[in-house]
């Protein structure tokens, strides 16, 4: 029996679709659009949302105390801590401990 060897066009086609799926799984793995990039796109999202959620409490928490201290509501407690804090003001039956 005789040994035939493949083909030189045979070796060489086999040889570049290997390279090209090597390649585009690499790029499915590693590339802009691939699993890594995918993984940390997800973990910036949860950690955006996480910070998003901590700005809107931050937010609603400003939105009343702006609120409190309108003409239309006034709150006096609020009043007499934000004079105390903002202009040092104190009473005249209390004493300072510093």
């Amino acid at each position: 029996m005789r040994r035939t060897r493949a083909p030189l066009g045979f070796v060489v086609y086999t040889t570049a679709m290997g390279l090209f799926a090597l390649y585009f799984i690499f790029a499915a793995i590693q590339g802009d659009f691939g699993i890594f990039r995918r993984a940390e796109v997800d973990a910036e999202a949860l950690e955006l949302k996480v910070q998003l959620a901590s700005l809107s409490e931050q937010v609603a928490r400003m939105e009343n105390l702006t609120r409190r201290l309108s003409d239309d509501y006034l709150d006096l407690d609020l009043l007499d801590q934000q004079a105390r804090d903002v202009l040092g003001l104190i009473r005249p039956d209390e004493v300072v401990i510093r």
